[in-house]
């Protein structure tokens, strides 16, 4: 196996003892993957031994990873909805943990129409805090001087409603924000934030971004790193500052908090940093009173030194605009988590995008993984559970599906990602996020997952090049029609509206990304006319805003919020349609012959 050796990175040069202990404890992890793997699945399987869950598969109190393979069978959440619907009803019992459920944190992923709920126990908490403790020294690395500043993120919870039986139930991050170990962190010099707690746990999204706005624009000087959680939300800021600025600037100049802002605490805590500065009002209203926005970032913060976003899977379409307003500053992804589990980090932060690699830490849950071949599935059996790979035995080359065992009562559950090996950090491998494991796209036979529409999007937006334009978009299986087609939403981002794409250029990307779907899908088009042309729908200016309000006022995490790729819920489909501004097909058919592709 490809093993990076820790003496040939950055990772022996700390600049703290702080850090240097963090990257030791990364160091001692890595290199005994195995050993931390089996001490973890023997913690989880002696605590949880008396749970009803695990009771099922009569384990007699073995904790060798042979018997649990063996017995303990590969589930879904559809598999243990029965046991989490009790638990959300109020049953107290030890149902899948020996610790008591603190709360339930609500997955972006959903089943049925509805955000799955992970149970989830006190001492994660610590666990997650533990995993946030190791980025700002592996950062560090890589960009010193992070000490000497700030960084500007824009950070946001979510009113959390109840379960039935009284669990909270909430985004992983709403709770992470609402913890103890986030409002009463202790002073980190490299983690002061502009942002104060105040205004990142107001529930009113305006005033919360109001006020980390605000206060991101008056310790201008200050930031070195501007963030979000998703690029989505980084631009939904940018977006907020064009709309919003006049009013920023009136509060900047005169001293005076916007009369909007009504939150108590927001005020007092902004009556100690907001002062009448007429002259950063002066060049704040220079750089945005224009039409040009290119290089807003640097140019309203000009210490930047990284934009610190999720930049991968489905967040890779905003890219390009990243780059339209900081200018090209680097887009590091540090963390790979999820609601169930936090996974691990980027030991290189700073590499490209489409270079991004996660190494999973050891000591956060037990993980195995599904080899995926996604021609030949493997199948999976609650009565005879597959063999899966272990942590430290996965190859270079090969793409898994990630299984997880957690300390909150998860056993061998298949949380969906496809991930790619792409190396070892000492015996740990490192990964590349592939997508999430999911159709999006079935008319007939074919099936088009999420990473297959992306690179057909990315196709036909070559096109799109030669007229500096950028597309957001979303998909539907339009049914309606005999055959049903792919119907492709775009918004449309023309920089010189004289140079925008012609009718018969947009007809072209549809062909473009019909030739780029795999082959049961060319063959529906050509051979079966089991599917019709392929379409694109433009939709006006400012829809995918409207489609993220639309989904925040039904209880979406701003911060977990992602642009759906498919769609099919009928008011979505409704707004979308009823702002179509021009209909776009496939001018001809894609090619396809019964002969593999080479």
């Amino acid at each position: 196996m490809a093993v990076e050796s820790a003496v040939s990175t950055p990772m022996a040069n700390p600049e703290c003892e702080k850090h240097a202990k963090a990257l030791q404890f990364i160091e001692e992890m890595t290199k005994n993957c195995d050993a931390v793997q089996e001490k973890v699945l023997g913690e989880i399987l002696r605590r949880n031994a008396n749970t009803e869950y695990l009771l099922r598969f009569q384990l007699n109190g073995a904790t060798n990873r042979d018997a649990y393979k063996t017995k303990v069978p590969v589930v879904t959440y559809e598999d243990l909805l029965p046991e989490i619907r009790r638990i959300a009803d109020g049953d107290r019992s030890p149902i899948f943990s020996s610790h008591p459920i603190s709360e339930f944190l609500t997955s972006s992923g959903t089943s049925a129409g509805e955000r799955k709920l992970m149970p989830t126990i006190a001492e994660e908490m610590d666990r997650r805090q533990q995993l946030y403790s190791l980025l700002m020294p592996v950062m560090n690395l890589y960009v010193p001087g992070l000490d000497k500043g700030k960084g500007l993120y824009f950070l946001f919870i979510k009113a959390e409603t109840k379960t039935p039986g009284g669990l909270v139930a909430r985004p992983v991050l709403t709770s992470y924000y609402k913890s103890e170990q986030f409002k009463k962190r202790p002073y980190d010099p490299y983690l002061v934030y502009t942002s104060p707690n105040e205004a990142i746990l107001c529930a009113d999204s305006f005033q919360s971004m109001y006020t980390q706005m605000l206060c991101g624009l008056i310790m201008r000087e200050e930031v070195l790193r501007v963030g979000a959680v998703f690029a989505s939300g980084l631009l939904r800021a940018i977006k907020f500052l064009q709309l919003n600025w006049k009013q920023l600037v009136d509060d900047i100049s005169s001293g005076i908090l916007n009369p909007r802002i009504t939150d108590p605490s927001i005020k007092e805590c902004m009556s100690k940093i907001l002062k009448p500065n007429p002259e950063l009002a002066q060049f704040i209203t220079k750089e945005c009173e224009g039409e040009n926005w290119a290089s807003i970032i640097p140019r309203i913060w000009p210490n930047t030194k990284y934009l610190d976003v999720i930049v991968t899977g489905a967040m890779a379409q905003y890219i390009p605009t990243l780059d339209y307003y900081s200018g090209g500053l680097p887009l590091p992804c540090t963390m790979y988590a999820s609601s169930e589990c936090y996974f691990g980090l980027n030991l290189k932060p700073m590499t490209k995008p489409s270079e991004t690699c996660y190494t999973i830490m050891p000591n956060m849950g037990y993980f195995e993984f599904i080899p995926h071949d996604p021609v030949n599935p493997m199948p999976l059996s609650r009565d005879s559970p597959p063999r899966l790979v272990d942590l430290a035995d996965l190859e270079v080359g090969k793409e898994y599906e990630l299984v997880i065992s957690t300390y909150s009562g998860l056993c061998r559950y298949r949380v969906g990602d496809i991930l790619l090996v792409k190396g070892f950090y000492n015996s740990a491998p490192q990964f590349k996020f592939i997508r999430r494991k999911n159709v999006l796209l079935s008319i007939d036979a074919d099936k088009t997952d999420e990473s297959e529409l992306q690179k057909a999007i990315e196709n036909a937006s070559e096109l799109l090049n030669e007229f500096n334009t950028t597309v957001e978009y979303t998909s539907h299986g339009d049914t309606k029609t005999i055959p049903g087609h792919y119907v492709i939403y775009w918004e449309l981002h023309v920089k010189d509206p004289e140079n925008a794409p012609t009718h018969e250029v947009l007809n072209k990307c549809c062909l473009v990304m019909e030739e780029s779907m795999n082959s049961v899908y060319r063959q529906g088009r050509v051979a079966d006319n089991s599917i019709g042309p392929l379409e694109i729908r433009v939709v006006k200016n400012g829809t995918f805003e409207e489609l993220m309000d639309y989904a925040i006022s039904r209880g979406a995490s701003i911060n977990q919020y992602k642009p759906p790729r498919c769609v099919n819920f009928a008011p979505i489909l409704e707004l979308l349609n009823a702002r179509v501004v021009s209909a776009h097909f496939s001018p001809s058919t894609p090619h396809w012959t019964p002969e593999r592709r080479g």
